[in-house]
C-alpha cells in the first residue's frame, strides 16, 4: 500500500488544507475557472480519496439551464448558500451530480464539477467504480461522484472546511484552460460556460469540445 492510499480521514499531505472562502471568486464564471486545478478531497472510513479538478461548468444567475432559474425550492436551496457549499442532486434517477454554490447568500447559482484527475486513494476509487482504467475513474460528473461516494447526504456541506468532502488548493499551476459550450443541455446551450484543462486525458466530452 502506498503512502497516499494509507492516509486516514483528516490526514493528508503536509499543507493540504481547505481553500479559504475569501479566496473563492464571488462571480460564478470566475469560480468555474478558479476551480480548475484545485483538489477535491473525500474522507472515507477506509482512507482519503482525492482528485484534481480538470473540468467544470458554470450555471450563472438567470441561466435557463440552471436549477436556480425558477427560484429557491427545497431541492435546490443549497445553491443559494454562501459560495463554497456543496449542491448534490440525483440526475435521471441514476447518477449524483456535485456542484459548488457560487455568488452571495440568497443568490442561486453554481458550478458543476465534471471531471477529476485521480490523485489519492486510487484503489478506493477503482473499487467504488468497479473498473481499473485510471483515465475513466472520474471522467464525467456521474463517474466523479461514484468514485468518491458522493450522494445526497453531502448536500449543503461546507467545502471550505475539512470534513467528509472539501476543496483543497492547487498542487501546481494548472496549465492552459480551455472554454466551450456545456454538455448535455438544451436551454441556453450556446453559452461558453464550460472550462477544462487543455491536454488533460481526464477531461470528459467529445474531442471536438476539448481542442
Amino acid at each position: 500500500m502506498g503512502r497516499a492510499d494509507a492516509l486516514k480521514p483528516g490526514c493528508h499531505e503536509e499543507g493540504h488544507m481547505p481553500v479559504a472562502r475569501s479566496d473563492l471568486p464571488t462571480d460564478t464564471v470566475s469560480l468555474a475557472r478558479y476551480l480548475i486545478g484545485k483538489v477535491l478531497v473525500r474522507d472515507l472510513p477506509e482512507g482519503a480519496a482525492s482528485g484534481r479538478i480538470v473540468e467544470t461548468e458554470a450555471y450563472v444567475v438567470g441561466d435557463a439551464a440552471g436549477h436556480a432559474y425558477r427560484g429557491m425550492t427545497r431541492r435546490n436551496r443549497s445553491l443559494f448558500l454562501e459560495r463554497g457549499h456543496a449542491y448534490v442532486y440525483l440526475a435521471y434517477g441514476s447518477s449524483y451530480m456535485l456542484n459548488v454554490s457560487s455568488e452571495t447568500p440568497g443568490i442561486g447559482a453554481g458550478v458543476l464539477l465534471r471531471a477529476l484527475e485521480p490523485l489519492e486513494g486510487i484503489p478506493i476509487m477503482r473499487r467504488n467504480r468497479g473498473i481499473e482504467r485510471l483515465r475513466d475513474l472520474a471522467r464525467g460528473p456521474g463517474k466523479l461522484t461514484a468514485a468518491l461516494q458522493v450522494d445526497g447526504r453531502l448536500d449543503g456541506l461546507d467545502l471550505c472546511r475539512e470534513g467528509p468532502l472539501w476543496l483543497g488548493p492547487s498542487d501546481h499551476e494548472p496549465g492552459e484552460i480551455g472554454q466551450s459550450i456545456r454538455i448535455g443541455i438544451s436551454r441556453d446551450a450556446n453559452r461558453l460556460l464550460r472550462f477544462y484543462l487543455r491536454d488533460s486525458p481526464f477531461v470528459s466530452g467529445p474531442r471536438s469540445l476539448n481542442e
